[in-house]
């Protein structure tokens, strides 16, 4: 069992950016393709919030912990 949750190797970093990218991008596009690239976004957060919930962890206190560290790092930037 983990004992410091801060850091994870993967831990679903690349799906979070990934995520993040996209909703960004997606604000950019009207019509249903926004639609479309918004749900996309959103189903890239379901493989760290399953991750959370095998290890044992508040799934949606990680989630939006995770969201505020990829929102304050600039892309490539290490976490």
């Amino acid at each position: 069992v983990l004992q410091n949750d801060s850091v994870v190797a993967g831990g679903g970093a690349i799906e979070m950016e990934l995520s993040k990218y996209l909703r960004d991008y997606s604000r950019t596009i009207p019509g249903k393709q926004q639609l479309l690239i918004g749900a996309y976004a959103k189903a890239l957060e379901i493989i760290p919030r399953q991750l959370c919930d095998n290890a044992g962890f508040d799934a949606t206190n990680i989630l939006n912990k995770l969201r505020a560290k990829h929102a304050q790092v600039r892309l490539g930037a290490a976490l």
